[in-house]
Parts: C-alpha cells; structure tokens; sequence
C-alpha cells in the first residue's frame, strides 16, 4: 500500500463556494478506481501550522499509484484544486518492502510533471508549496 496524504490551506480570496468545490474535487478524485481508500477533511493538527484541511488517499502498489496519478478526474480535479491553494504539504509512506520503491515513486511523479507542463506550473504556483516527490 501506497499512501499520500496532503496537507493544505486555501488563498484567502477563495470563498466558501470556492472551498466546497476544491473539497468536491478531492472527494472525486479520493474516488477514482486505482484509489483503496480516500478522505477529505479538517485538519486537526496545530493551528500555527497554516493547515486547514487534509486529504488522505491509498493505492495498491505502484500500478495502481500509476494508473491514479493519470485518472481523468484527477487530472481535471487538479486544475480546479491546485490554482486555490495558499500551503500544500505532501507525506508519503508505504509499507512495500522494497527498498527502492521511494525512488520509483519519484519517478512517477516527475514522469507526471514531465508529461503535463501545465500540472507542473500549477503546483509552483501555489505559493507554500513542500511537495518533493
């Protein structure tokens, strides 16, 4: 298992309609058929951080993971996601044994930023941005 788990904060010109889309968005794409399990929410962790929300998703591998980072409705919710976002922090981990698996799944998501330059401009456009593959 794969799991992704963002933390963010929208800019503060996003209203709530604006929030309640990006959060649509999430629960979308938390929904696509390479993803095992997936939430949307608050985030509970310490205020002074700057998070407010959080998005937990887990796949089945590295196929899986693959087939998730190019999803249709994935790739359609990042573009109403990403341009709302003021702070955006990402944590993987996995529980594969093998010990280059974090290195494969860098190179899915630079094979992702190399494939789709717009993808890439809207994730450097968030100002608050830890993100690394």
């Amino acid at each position: 298992m794969i799991v992704n788990l963002l933390r963010f904060s929208f800019r503060e010109d996003v209203g709530e309609a604006g929030r309640e889309a990006v959060l649509a968005a999430m629960r979308r794409t938390a929904g696509v058929e390479s993803a095992a399990f997936g939430t949307v929410g608050r985030d509970l962790g310490d205020p002074a951080e700057g998070y407010t929300h959080a998005y937990c998703v887990g796949v089945e591998g590295l196929e899986a993971l693959e087939r998730y980072l190019h999803d249709p409705v994935h790739l359609a919710g990042d573009h109403e996601i990403l341009p709302r976002l003021a702070r955006l922090s990402a944590v993987r981990f996995t529980d594969d044994g093998d010990p280059a698996v974090g290195a494969k799944i860098a190179g899915l998501h630079q094979a992702k930023l190399a494939k789709y330059p717009e993808w890439a401009r809207l994730l450097d456009a968030i100002p608050r941005a830890d993100v690394r593959a």
